[in-house]
């Protein structure tokens, strides 16, 4: 219980520290929120999403899990998703994975771990999916960074492949998909450089006829 004390011992500090700099930052903050972001990440300890991109509470809105993953199964995703895209009306979506990502590494290796084995198998996909690729790569450390990378390029896919982004598109919203990768070791953002915004950069077969809103 110590423990739990320190931290609303800490939140007592960081509200009057808050209070001190703007006595109205907490009321302007509980009227509304106005994220431009969403961000789609790790649930990992060491990567917290506001202070590596700078942002206030407020200015980004947060889904966060295991590995980063966007299955097309996953209601708790897509329920978060929706609410961003519909509701919050985000411009950027942003799915982020991190190198020394824990998830990706036990998805690389072949022991059981209980309940998550199920979740990382859309990983393992990832992997089958680009072994000849992943195998040339010797150095165990740089495999692992790339598939951390190939893990958040097919999550990218998998939210342009939803009905919620492309019914989006379809309506002619201004909404941007994209790729990153956060170093722990520099705390550095790395661009992938995929970037999707428009239907005609999803593949076909990937692609529902929406019935556009007038």
């Amino acid at each position: 219980m110590k423990k739990l004390k320190i931290l609303f011992q800490n939140n007592e500090k960081w509200a009057a520290e808050k209070t001190k700099q703007d006595p109205n930052y907490f009321k302007r903050l509980a009227k509304d929120q106005d994220p431009h972001f969403l961000w789609i990440g790790c649930s990992d300890s060491r990567v917290p999403a506001n202070e590596i991109v700078g942002l206030e509470p407020g200015e980004l809105f947060v889904h966060r899990n295991v590995a980063n993953i966007c299955p097309h199964t996953d209601f708790n995703c897509l329920s978060v998703l929706e609410f961003a895209v519909n509701m919050v009306h985000v411009e950027h979506v942003i799915i982020c994975g991190h190198y020394g990502c824990s998830g990706v590494k036990a998805a690389m290796e072949d022991h059981h771990l209980g309940l998550v084995d199920n979740w990382l198998r859309n990983i393992r996909d990832v992997h089958a999916r680009h072994k000849e690729e992943l195998d040339a790569i010797q150095d165990p450390h740089l495999r692992h960074n790339r598939l951390v990378e190939l893990n958040v390029l097919q999550q990218v896919l998998n939210v342009c492949h939803t009905t919620i982004v492309q019914e989006a598109w379809a309506n002619h919203r201004s909404l941007y998909i994209h790729g990153w990768v956060y170093d722990l070791e520099s705390g550095r953002l790395k661009d992938l450089n995929s970037c999707f915004s428009s239907l005609d950069q999803v593949e076909e077969v990937y692609r529902i006829q929406m019935k556009r809103q007038h």
